[in-house]
């Protein structure tokens, strides 16, 4: 690099080339100084055609970005042979929740739980729950009304408010929690028919082994019914939902009617005070005898709130559909929860024999518990821990207090087997989406639709498989909590997801659903985090494990999608924050950064450029490539529109972290004139200008040399930094991009190799600090050396000094450079570089300036004025020996170049 001192006047009429050597300016050259052509061709403008090919098309959707309102295209599409089933918010929706909510839970752990945990803690677990699913509620009634939903449920609405990394990772694991969730409602259906075939005495093999055989052979009907499609599913759904109906009558009616003998056996006594007190307070008992191990074990019978958004691809409205369905069924199956927890704790003592024998007279001694009041001691089996019925030992208690158990059976039967439908149904949904969208690999098999609903046959598949899997397990306090992490992992981005698409104040966000609340929507979505540390916390640790993983791989791959989520708004709102608060920041010379504008026409013409630049500039500073398009604004405002984008991701691929900027403009000095005075943001604006070396100099019309020249001058009048580039082989390969045989190959993903993308190896960075240029000739090499690429390269300062003195000298630069903490230590005094070129030298650059000479000496006046005035910018021979030192000291400097520096890596002058 090279920078001149002060600015001096220049004669009337001298050649641009002289301009050139009147003002400061830096230059840097790269290895190959064995040849000096200088290396920038300003060849003539591509048209079009060939801008197409030689840039990336800028990818164009079909429609507007999901998520947000689509109008109507105007366009003629065939219709389908037949329309789809669409479900309205009860059937599609509500029934569906419900459905999903009253699970086996429901029946077969809800009077346990509140044997152990009492009434009270019991309520509370369940509106813990509630508070949770309900804020969940909120929140997806919000983002599912703020624009057209698709199918892909929980899927799609997280994917498009927060982006393919979150959205991506929780629709794996998301889809996961519903096919494991299959297995927990059919192990609970297997529970409740092997009790019956052990009440007869009619077991298969054993009771493990009964659950595991029974659970297979019901998760294969329920795939048939599955596969059968959309519109039998429904119809299933419907009768599951009126048995359960029925079964809660028959419950509520069996409380009220006075208990038999039997009845009475197995702890059923009809509403009493002191039950309903004892039952009051917990009892813990057993290793799940905890207020959150309860917790985990009836959380997952709150999360099928989900259900209806799963199949939102099926809804006629979903916007309507999802907000209306999900928080009416959020609140009966809550008024459900806490009413039959209210009445089987008022009604059934938590330990009873079930023996008939176990009778006694009033006032019989060594009788301890309630049962003694109404002629029953239960005390033997109570303090042997024995008792297979009351609250605490017997799952069927609902079946045993009910007016007609056998509809308790039915209503069990159709709560499990419609969850586990529901849950069928959701995984393949969710995870057909997630195919479709093509974020992870080797999934895209699953992702094929069938038929008008566009069946997933084969996610039904692979979810009957996870679920076989699982049912295997044949324990149903075992697989609860499984998923319990999970689908409050999914409740947690749920709510963030509101939260975050609210908080960046968005144009983009106008949900119609109003009743929901940015702070209860992070509220939600902490609480789904502590509750999941709670629970398991090494379960939670897991799932956070897998969610990182898939959200890195995302952020690895960058998938190539644009569904206007929240977090690009975010990401908006933060640059313009920072960009506003960094201009009320007073600059100071330690944070100096070399922020550049780079000439470089269209990037993908230049990429040597590119990438020297942005090999110094990448994590710490500002790059802008500029381009100036000359001709008519109207002919070339769509060039521009139309090649920007593509410009800014052949950037992209090529990793070089930069901005791609164009303007119009009638000749190329005016162009880079509005480029140096526009570009930037506040206090993000360059500060060097860096361009090629003019490589055709010598036969270039001068008019282009005035503007190259001009282009010089104007940069340092706006107070501007330069650093000129050239190579031996040159900068510009658009003449070999339109000359290539297949430019639409090139264009698709071929790019130019340049030296500045391999290893440097260990040569040299040789720098000539002969001038005080404020330090940039010393500050470029600096940042290079720190990348890994040039971090072999060894760093050599050469410096103008006197014979006599050359050790004074190079221990004062040290002592000058070590200040700089530059870690630059080896310094080279040139003492010879004031002597005088050698002859031949001199020749050649006569001989190069002989064509621009007007040779006023050897002519009469009118001939030279004459000659002025045709070519005003030819040197006078006055012109010549005025700056005759000058040129031979530059001349010596090119003798000293190839003395020392041949075989450079990169030479800074």
């Amino acid at each position: 690099m090279r920078v001149r001192g002060q600015r001096r006047g220049r004669a009337q009429g001298a050649h641009p080339l002289w301009k050139l050597q009147s003002r400061p300016f830096a230059a840097f050259g790269p290895a190959g100084l064995k040849a000096r052509t200088f290396a920038v061709h300003q060849g003539s403008k591509p048209d079009t055609s060939h801008l197409r090919k030689a840039v990336y098309e800028p990818q164009r959707s079909n429609g507007l970005p999901d998520g947000m309102p689509e109008e109507e295209m105007g366009e003629d599409h065939k219709a389908p042979p037949e329309e789809p089933i669409r479900f309205g918010w009860v059937k599609g929706v509500m029934i569906r929740c419900m459905l999903n909510i009253w699970g086996v839970i429901l029946y077969l752990r809800l009077p346990w739980i509140t044997a152990q945990a009492g009434i009270a803690l019991t309520w509370l677990i369940i509106l813990m729950s509630v508070t949770v699913t309900t804020i969940t509620g909120l929140s997806i009634s919000a983002i599912s009304t703020n624009g057209k939903v698709k199918s892909g449920g929980t899927y799609f609405l997280i994917s498009r408010s927060l982006g393919p990394e979150l959205g991506g990772s929780i629709g794996l694991i998301f889809a996961f929690a519903n096919a494991v969730a299959v297995a927990m409602h059919t192990v609970g259906f297997a529970e409740t028919v092997r009790d019956l075939l052990q009440e007869y005495n009619s077991l298969i093999v054993d009771p493990t082994n009964d659950i595991r055989i029974i659970g297979v052979i019901t998760v294969t009907v329920l795939l048939g019914i599955s596969l059968a499609g959309m519109e039998w599913e429904a119809k299933a759904q419907v009768l599951f939902f009126l048995v359960i109906l029925v079964s809660f009558i028959n419950y509520l009616v069996g409380t009220v009617i006075p208990a038999t003998a039997e009845k009475q056996a197995k702890g059923f006594f009809s509403y009493r005070a002191d039950i309903f007190a004892q039952n009051f307070v917990p009892n813990w008992r057993g290793p799940e005898g905890t207020f959150f191990g309860l917790f985990s074990i009836f959380f997952p019978s709150a999360t099928g709130i989900l259900a209806g958004a799963n199949i939102s691809g099926d809804l006629k409205d979903p916007a309507v559909a999802i907000p209306k369905g999900t928080l009416m069924a959020i609140f009966w199956t809550t008024v459900s929860y806490l009413v039959i927890s209210a009445t089987i704790g008022a009604c059934v003592v938590r330990d009873a024999s079930g023996s008939l024998n176990d009778t006694i007279g009033a006032g019989s001694l060594g009788c301890e518990g309630l049962a003694c009041g109404y002629g029953w001691n239960f005390t033997e089996c109570a303090q042997k821990q024995s008792c297979r019925y009351g609250l605490s030992n017997y799952y069927q208690s609902m079946s045993m207090v009910s007016g007609f158990g056998p509809l308790i059976t039915a209503g069990i039967f159709g709560a499990t087997l419609s969850s586990a439908l529901a849950c069928l149904v959701s995984a393949p949904k969710v995870f057909q989406c997630l195919c479709k969208d093509q974020l992870y690999p080797l999934i895209g098999f699953f992702g094929k639709g069938y038929g008008k609903n566009s069946e997933p046959i084969r996610g039904y598949m692979l979810t009957y498989v996870i679920a076989v899997g699982f049912i295997l397990i044949a324990e149903l306090n075992s697989i609860a909590p499984i998923i319990s992490n999970f689908f409050l992992c999914s409740y947690a981005l749920i709510n963030f997801s509101c939260f975050h698409a609210s908080i960046t104040n968005s144009p983009g966000w106008r949900p119609s659903f109003r009743y929901y609340s940015k702070w209860a929507a992070l509220f939600g979505a902490a609480v789904s985090v502590v509750i999941m540390f709670l629970l398991t916390w090494w379960a939670a640790l897991i799932a956070f494990g897998i969610v990182i993983f898939l959200l890195g791989y995302v952020l690895y791959k960058k998938p190539d999608v644009n569904w206007g989520s929240s977090v690009q708004a975010s990401s908006y709102n933060l640059a313009l924050n920072y960009s506003v608060g960094l201009s009320e920041v007073d600059e100071h010379v330690k944070n100096y950064r070399p922020q550049c504008l780079v000439l470089t026409g269209p990037p993908n013409f230049r990429p040597a450029l590119v990438d020297f630049v942005g090999t110094f500039t990448k994590n710490l500073s500002l790059m802008i490539c500029g381009n100036v398009l000359i001709g008519p604004r109207k002919q070339k405002m769509p060039e521009s529109r139309l090649m920007s984008d593509g410009h800014a991701k052949w950037l992209s691929k090529r990793k070089i972290k930069a901005f791609y900027t164009d303007v119009v403009a009638e000749n190329l000095r005016s162009g880079v004139q509005i480029l140096i005075q526009a570009s930037g943001l506040g206090k993000m604006k360059p500060n060097i200008l860096a361009l090629g070396y003019k490589r055709n100099w010598q036969t270039a019309h001068p008019q282009t040399m005035e503007d190259y020249v001009g282009i010089l001058h104007d940069a340092f009048d706006f107070k501007y930094g330069v650093c000129l580039m050239r190579m031996k082989e040159g900068l510009d390969v658009s003449r070999v991009m339109q000359a290539h045989g297949d430019p639409d190959a090139l264009a698709a993903g071929q790019q130019a190799s340049t030296v500045f993308q391999t290893e440097q190896g260990k040569k040299t960075i040789d720098i000539y600090w002969l001038f005080d240029d404020g330090g940039l000739t010393l500050l470029i090499p600096y940042l290079l050396g720190r990348k890994k690429r040039w971090g072999k390269c060894k760093i050599r300062v050469f410096v103008g000094g006197q014979i006599n003195r050359m050790d004074e000298e190079r221990k004062a630069i040290v002592s000058l450079l070590s200040k700089f903490r530059l870690g630059f230590h080896e310094v080279h005094i040139l003492p010879d570089i004031n002597q005088k070129p050698r002859p031949e030298h001199i020749k050649r650059f006569d001989d190069l300036i002989a064509p621009f000479r007007l040779n006023d000496g050897f002519k009469d006046e009118a001939a030279v004025n004459e000659m002025r005035h045709d070519c005003p910018w030819k040197i006078s021979d006055e012109e010549v020996n005025k700056n005759r030192a000058k040129s031979l000291r530059q001349v010596r400097l090119n003798e000293i170049l190839l003395d020392y520096s041949r075989d450079a890596a990169l030479v800074a002058m």
